[in-house]
């Protein structure tokens, strides 16, 4: 195997000394004795001066002395560079990836505009209307009831009897003497008397029962008019004797002072009555002309008291009382009264002072007994006196009383079957 060739170190070689060397560097022109040279702006040429006055081992060169005045060349400022355009590439070589496309600078998205409040919808908003429409009528309902209920009047009436089927009002038209109008009655008397039947099924019933009915008082064997009841004890003594000729358990007493039937019809703005025959009652104080008229609570009043002028005397006032508290009753539930909040006040009130009820009762016994009414008075009703045998029957003391037809028994019968027929009431 050859060995690989092998040289000798050179020998290091001596440090020159410092004779015959000549100092280099920065100095001042006072110190090398070179002229002064003027400040000159520096420039693209100081480059290639540079390179000129320096060898091309890096030695520096002296500048050529010249006169110091010498006139340099001007100074331009240095071209901007520019970048050299690319080769064209070759025809063979693989072309360059696309440039990405130019994307304008970014902007920031519009700011999101204020979120408008929403609008509630028309079914909600039409719900709300009626939610406080509710809540208003059922709080103005309240206070009418709470209004009217501390102004009724009590009294001890009902029996205590056994109820029987259906629902059984006693209304009760009292005539105290201590009223605006007379007519030649003294003391306390029930100048009305209403049978109001509600059945179980059939029609309602309104049966008017003639004031001088010949009765047996309960209790006793004395006979005498059904509103002498009412004179005598007051009345659950009446009460006893109603439910004594009809059978049916009086279930709600209500009692109205016939001057109350005044305020009624002043309450609801009048009504119209209707009598086809002319009328100059001194002792009602009736005047009326035959035919229909407005009537005022005075004039209301008279009419239902009038008996003497009247042909058919205490029947006849029986149907014009009726007559009468039909046309409050209509006026009452007429969108005038119902949909004016004043008159409603005006009307539970004046309602209220002139009724006297059975203990237990309330407003709300009252309103049960009007819906009842308006449905006996409605086409649908029935209304009308039992049948009657004779309208002058000699009473006791010789009195004149109205005495009741045999067939009254099955009238009674079918009351409270709640089987009558218009067919089943008196004919005149």
């Amino acid at each position: 195997m050859t060995q690989p060739p092998s040289f000798e170190p050179r020998r290091r070689g001596t440090r020159p000394s410092a004779d015959g060397a000549r100092e280099v560097g920065r100095r001042s022109p006072e110190q090398s004795g070179a002229p002064r040279r003027r400040p000159v702006r520096k420039s693209v040429f100081d480059q290639h001066e540079s390179a000129a006055s320096s060898g091309i081992d890096g030695t520096q060169v002296q500048p050529v002395p010249g006169p110091a005045n010498a006139e340099r060349p001007p100074a331009y400022p240095p071209a901007r560079r520019q970048q050299a355009a690319p080769a064209a590439p070759a025809a063979h070589a693989t072309p360059p990836p696309a440039a990405p496309a130019h994307r304008p600078p970014s902007t920031p998205p519009p700011a999101a505009p204020a979120k408008a409040r929403k609008r509630p919808s028309i079914g909600k908003t039409i719900l709300l209307l009626l939610l406080i429409l509710l809540v208003s009528g059922l709080a103005w309902g309240f206070y009418l009831y709470s209004y009217g209920n501390d102004r009724l009047t009590k009294v001890a009436a009902l029996s205590g009897k056994p109820a029987t089927p259906g629902t059984t009002f006693l209304i009760v038209g009292s005539d105290r003497r201590d009223d605006a109008v007379t007519d030649g009655t003294e003391g306390q008397r029930a100048d009305t008397i209403m049978l109001l039947h509600k059945p179980e099924s059939g029609k309602t019933a309104l049966v008017s029962l003639p004031r001088d009915t010949l009765i047996t008082y309960p209790d006793s064997e004395n006979r005498g008019k059904l509103n002498g009841t009412y004179s005598y004890g007051g009345p659950e003594y009446l009460v006893q004797a109603v439910e004594d000729l009809t059978g049916l358990t009086v279930d709600h007493y209500v009692e109205i002072g016939m001057g109350g039937v005044q305020n009624l019809t002043d309450a609801v703005g009048g009504v119209e009555l209707c009598l086809d025959y002319d009328v100059s009652d001194e002792l009602s104080g009736l005047e009326w002309t035959a035919g229909c008229h407005h009537a005022d609570g005075a004039t209301a009043l008279a009419f239902s008291r009038m008996r003497y002028s009247d042909p058919l005397g205490d029947i006849g006032r029986n149907e014009r009382q009726r007559q009468v508290v039909s046309k409050i009753i209509g006026k009452a539930l007429s969108p005038s009264i119902l949909l004016n909040p004043i008159a409603q006040r005006n009307l539970v009130g004046s309602t209220a002072d002139v009724l006297t009820v059975n203990e237990g009762a309330n407003l709300m016994t009252v309103a049960r007994a009007g819906l009842a009414l308006r449905s006996a008075i409605g086409p649908n009703g029935l209304m009308g006196s039992p049948p009657i045998e004779s309208l002058n029957h000699p009473g006791p003391g010789g009195s004149s009383t109205v005495l009741l037809a045999p067939e009254s028994e099955q009238f009674w019968a079918d009351l409270r079957a709640g089987t009558l027929t218009h067919e089943s009431f008196a004919s005149f």
